[in-house]
């Protein structure tokens, strides 16, 4: 299970993906300081010097390495990402993969464009995450909801509740356990093939959500998904927000079309991701997804600080730089 955050912790901030506001950012620290904990910036997430492109916070090489420094600082207690947008995939052959295995695991949390590094740090690390809101976006500094939502999980994710919504119901009625995984659908899909995305999501429970894909996208990525196997053996898949994905009668109409037929519990509007009052998920834990009652219940940790198994991926060692 994921280490609970304690007053006094010192977190550090960085910017994988995209740039950071500096008035959002500053905002959403903040309140995290406002929690007790002692906030650090890296400096590619405000100024990390001119990007080769404007999409990214920094040049590649400088994101790579403050990622690698905020997770090998052993008086770091959380790596927590300012926000997502793009280019975290492009970071995953950069990063010391043999460093940060050497390290102590510690907690990582994002969701959106940190899928890439949540599936990575999964797949060669072992460890678990936290898919939940960021402190440099104007969805977390402006929702408290979800500000009280992250602060529950951080501090006291042994006393995890069952995540649900008033929305949420069965596309396909049953139960089913496994360990949670996923995130973004378009980033898993666009990461198949590669060596920082597990080879199956076999025996888990799959999160999926996005933001700006039209139905006929989503369509797309869920079909490579299917098209490569991935889905194959899946437990479970559990539904968040489709923000800007068009109508959600056309975006239910191409999940039903291509998840239905697996034939697994599926339940949809759980309430994570890109939409209002986001719950904060563990990725890499036991849980429960009830479809009937349109609940994911996280198993309560019996050792705080054990790492959890990746599903289908047993004691993959790091890859090479």
């Amino acid at each position: 299970m994921i280490p609970a955050l304690h007053p006094g912790d010192t977190v550090t901030v960085v910017a994988p993906a995209g740039p950071v506001e500096r008035h959002v950012l500053m905002a959403g620290t903040e309140i995290l300081r406002g929690w007790g904990l002692t906030v650090r910036i890296a400096p590619s997430a405000l100024d990390g010097g001119p990007a080769p492109l404007p999409h990214l916070s920094a040049a590649d090489a400088h994101r790579a390495r403050d990622l690698e420094w905020a997770w090998c600082d052993p008086d770091n207690a959380a790596v927590i990402c300012a926000r997502g947008g793009y280019g975290t995939q492009r970071l995953l052959p950069l990063l010391d993969w043999e460093a940060l295995a050497g390290a102590a695991p510690k907690i990582l949390l994002g969701y959106s464009d940190i899928t890439a590094l949540h599936e990575a740090f999964a797949l060669r690390l072992g460890v678990p995450a936290w898919h939940g809101p960021m402190p440099g976006t104007a969805a977390f500094t402006g929702d408290a909801v979800a500000q009280e939502r992250l602060r529950r999980a951080l501090f006291t994710p042994h006393d995890l509740r069952p995540i649900g919504s008033p929305a949420a119901r069965a596309l396909v009625p049953g139960t089913a356990r496994g360990i949670t995984l996923g995130g973004c659908a378009s980033l898993l899909a666009s990461g198949i093939g590669t060596p920082y995305v597990r080879p199956s999501a076999a025996g888990g429970i799959l999160l999926l959500e996005d933001t700006g894909e039209e139905p006929y996208r989503l369509d797309r990525a869920l079909t490579q998904l299917l098209n490569a196997g991935w889905l194959d053996g899946v437990a479970g898949i559990a539904l968040g927000s489709w923000r800007e994905c068009g109508p959600y009668e056309e975006v239910r109409a191409v999940l039903a079309d291509r998840l239905v037929p697996l034939g697994v519990p599926v339940v949809e509007e759980l309430g994570f991701g890109h939409g209002p009052q986001p719950w904060t998920i563990p990725l890499g834990v036991p849980a429960t997804l009830d479809a009937a009652r349109g609940t994911l219940t996280p198993d309560p940790p019996a050792d705080p600080l054990a790492r959890a198994a990746s599903p289908g991926v047993p004691g993959s060692p790091p890859g090479p730089r």
